[in-house]
C-alpha cells in the first residue's frame, strides 16, 4: 500500500466511496464500505459509514431539489440540514417536506441483502444411509420472546432471557431424547409467536397492547440469535427441513425473522426452507403426511379437510396423516377421521393478563415427537419445565 493512500482522510475516502455509490457496481452502501475498508484498514468503519450515509443523503438531495441547492449554496447553508422548505412562488405556496421514511419492506430488502452478504459458509455435511430412519419433529411453540412476567404478580417469573435458556435446554433434551431412534431427518417448526410483539408500540399485529421486556429491535436480535443457535445445534443431527407458521403476535415480524434464517443459511447445503406466509404447511416423509399451523385461525375440525385439497399430492401418496397447531399453550389432541389434530405446549410464562383472566397453570414444555417411514408417529417427546 502507497504512501498517498495510508494518509487519505475520512473525508477523501468518503469521497471515494460516492463516486462508487454512483458507479451503480456495489449492491448496498455496506458493501462499499467493506470494500474500501481492505483499501483503507486503518479507517475507522463506523465513521467512513456515517460520512458516506451523509455524502449520499446530499448527493440526492441536490439532485432531487436543484432549486434547493441553488438557494442554499448561494447563501452558504448545508443542504443536508434542511428538513422542510416553502417555496413561494406566483400562483401556488409550496411546503415541502423532508424525504420519505421507508417502509418496512424496504427495511427488510436492506436486512437481507447485509445478512446475504455476510452469509457464514457451512461445510456440507455427508451422512451414511439409515436403513430404519425416523423423521425427529422439533416444535418450540409460542415462545414469545419480549414476554414480561413478574412472579410478584403471577408467580411466573418469565423475560427474554428466561425465554431463550429454555429453548435451548428444551431443544436440547429433546435430541438426547431420541438418542434410542435413528434419526436422519428433522423437521423445525419455526414461527409461531416467537415474538411477543410486531410493532414500536409494543403491541401485537392488531394492536392489543403487552407486558414487554426489552426493545423491539432487540428481541428481534436475540430471537435471530437462538433460531441460529437451534439449528447449528441440530446440523450435527440430521438435515433440516424448516418451516414458518405465521401467527397473530408477530405477523410482519416473524415472517421477516424467517426471511433472515433462510438468507443467513443460504450457502447450507444441509437445510431447506419453506418460509411463505401461507398458514399452513405440510411436509411428507414416507408414509407420513405432517401439517402445521399456528391455530389462531382455522377450526381444529375443519383442519383435515383443507390439508386433503390443500396437498392433494402428497394427502394421495401417505397413510399417516397429523397436523401440528399451537397457540393454545396448552396440550389437546383429537382423532378425525384418518388425521390426528395435536396442539402444543408452550415454555412461556405467565403475564397479567392471562393471570387475571385465570388462563394458566397449564404444563410448560418444549416438544417434539418421532416418525417412522412406514409406520408414523411411534413416540412423543417432552422437556418439562416446572
Amino acid at each position: 500500500m502507497s504512501n498517498q493512500s495510508q494518509n487519505k482522510s475520512t473525508q477523501e475516502v468518503s469521497q471515494e466511496a460516492l463516486e462508487l455509490y454512483k458507479s451503480g457496481k456495489f449492491p448496498s452502501q455496506g458493501a462499499i464500505v467493506r470494500h474500501l475498508l481492505e483499501l483503507y484498514p486503518y479507517m475507522n468503519k463506523e465513521h467512513l459509514r456515517v460520512a458516506l450515509l451523509r455524502r449520499v443523503q446530499r448527493y440526492k438531495r441536490i439532485n432531487s431539489h436543484p432549486a434547493l441547492s441553488s438557494e442554499c449554496e448561494s447563501v452558504g447553508l448545508p443542504i443536508e440540514n434542511v428538513s422542510n422548505y416553502w417555496y413561494k412562488g406566483k400562483q401556488y405556496s409550496i411546503h415541502v417536506k423532508g424525504d420519505k421514511q421507508k417502509t418496512y419492506e424496504e427495511i427488510r430488502d436492506d436486512i437481507v441483502a447485509e445478512m446475504q452478504t455476510y452469509s457464514p459458509v457451512y461445510p456440507t455435511i455427508v451422512r451414511d444411509n439409515i436403513a430404519d430412519g425416523h423423521l425427529l419433529v422439533v416444535d418450540p411453540a409460542d415462545i414469545h420472546i419480549g414476554k414480561l412476567a413478574t412472579a410478584y404478580e403471577t408467580g411466573d417469573s418469565y423475560n427474554v432471557e428466561i425465554a431463550m435458556q429454555r429453548v435451548l435446554d428444551g431443544v436440547r433434551g429433546i435430541v438426547q431424547k431420541a438418542q434410542g431412534f435413528n434419526i436422519d431427518q428433522i423437521l423445525f417448526i419455526a414461527g409461531n409467536d416467537i415474538l411477543h410483539t410486531d410493532s414500536a408500540k409494543r403491541t401485537t399485529t392488531s394492536g392489543t397492547p403487552q407486558d414487554t421486556d426489552g426493545m423491539f429491535y432487540e428481541n428481534f436480535l436475540c430471537a435471530k440469535k437462538l433460531y441460529v443457535e437451534v439449528i447449528e445445534l441440530l446440523l450435527q443431527v440430521a438435515d433440516i427441513h424448516f418451516v414458518f407458521n405465521p401467527s397473530n403476535h408477530d405477523y410482519q415480524s416473524g415472517f421477516f425473522l424467517a426471511d433472515v434464517i433462510q438468507s443467513w443459511f443460504r450457502l447450507c447445503q444441509n437445510i431447506t426452507f419453506d418460509c411463505s406466509i401461507a398458514h399452513r404447511k405440510y411436509y411428507k416423509y414416507g408414509s407420513n403426511l405432517i401439517g402445521s399451523t399456528h391455530g389462531d385461525s382455522a377450526k381444529p375440525q375443519d383442519l383435515p379437510m383443507l390439508m386433503a385439497v390443500e396437498a392433494k399430492e402428497m394427502w394421495a401418496n401417505t397413510e399417516h396423516k397429523y397436523v401440528y397447531s399451537h397457540h393454545l399453550h396448552h396440550k389437546v389432541s383429537k382423532d378425525y377421521i384418518g388425521v390426528t389434530v395435536e396442539s402444543l405446549r408452550s415454555p412461556s410464562g405467565t403475564d397479567s393478563w392471562h393471570h387475571r383472566a385465570g388462563y394458566q397453570h397449564a404444563t410448560k414444555a418444549i416438544e417434539g415427537f418421532i416418525h417412522h417411514k412406514d409406520f408414523g408417529q411411534v413416540a412423543r417427546l417432552s422437556h418439562i419445565f416446572s
